[in-house]
């Protein structure tokens, strides 16, 4: 989407008098294996969400470089997984999802991508009760705190995360905000409508509806994660939120990686990840991979 198409949501979120209402998602597991693998044949990583696939991955690599047990919670089918794992092949990594069915699709496309780095658990990421104390060296989210009920349990996940990580260990924890107005929600979640299933594009909407505010988010990790977490927002608006630990200097074969996938990315593709390094570094958050520019 052109920067420019952003102006009408900017001014309609900014003259909103209220906050729209979460409305926590109708199913806490996704168990349908249709529906499982409708969602992850749509969000796989050649697809409309390859940049911000790319995005991430940059900016977790930053966050956990140096880590050797890493956690992923709410890991899916693993699409963003297997791409930051094969980025940081000296780290292993922990995938834990609630369902058995997204796991399975999980294994197989791990199989598949030939990654050795990343197994499984069946696990609520509110409680990590396979997990002892200070047992990871990182914990990583990506697009998954939205899935949870209710603030209790977004709190009751960031109490456990501070349990599981080492002293001094690395957050990176990343998630849609919620927008003040429906009509801001339906132009995101639909916008990319034609290339993709209408499961997909519902499953946004349905997303977007749950998200979390950004101040409860920010609350939150203020309140429940070690201090040294930071929270970060898109500029103006709140459409994606980051909480992260400091970033770490990446070496040279981790930056040439993300260079190549950059470089692989369509022209339409790098537009997207130009924008949300752009709506990001606007947001206050350095982008410590700027040598893939």
């Amino acid at each position: 989407m052109p920067r420019f198409a952003f102006l009408p949501m900017i001014i309609r979120e900014k003259l909103a008098t209220r906050d729209f209402p979460r409305e926590p998602e109708p199913d806490l597991v996704m168990a349908d294996e249709e529906q499982v693998r409708s969602y992850s044949l749509a969000g796989r990583i050649d697809g409309v969400m390859s940049a911000a696939y790319l995005f991430q991955s940059g900016h977790v690599s930053s966050v956990i470089h140096g880590a050797r047990t890493v956690i992923d919670l709410g890991c899916g089918p693993a699409t963003q997984l297997v791409q930051i794992a094969q980025l940081n092949k000296e780290s292993d990594f922990i995938g834990v999802d609630l369902s058995p069915t997204m796991l399975e699709s999980a294994r197989a496309y791990v199989a598949e991508s030939g990654a050795k780095n990343i197994s499984f658990r069946q696990g609520d990421i509110s409680h990590l009760e396979s997990f002892g104390d200070h047992s990871a060296d990182a914990i990583i989210s990506t697009m998954t705190l939205h899935h949870l009920p209710t603030r209790d349990r977004l709190d009751a996940c960031f109490r456990e995360i501070k349990r599981v990580l080492k002293p001094g260990g690395a957050v990176y924890l990343t998630d849609f905000g919620r927008l003040k107005s429906l009509s801001s929600i339906i132009t995101f979640a639909y916008m990319n409508a034609e290339h993709q299933p209408h499961l997909f594009s519902l499953d946004y909407e349905r997303s977007l509806r749950a998200a979390f505010l950004f101040e409860e988010l920010s609350e939150s990790a203020r309140e429940y994660l070690p201090d040294t977490v930071r929270s970060y927002r898109t500029f103006a608006l709140p459409l994606l939120v980051i909480l992260q630990t400091p970033d770490r200097l990446l070496p040279a074969p981790v930056l040439a990686r993300l260079g190549a996938l950059k470089a692989a990315l369509p022209r339409k593709y790098r537009r997207d990840l130009g924008d949300l390094r752009l709506f990001f570094r606007m947001g206050g958050l350095s982008d410590s991979f700027s040598e893939i520019a």
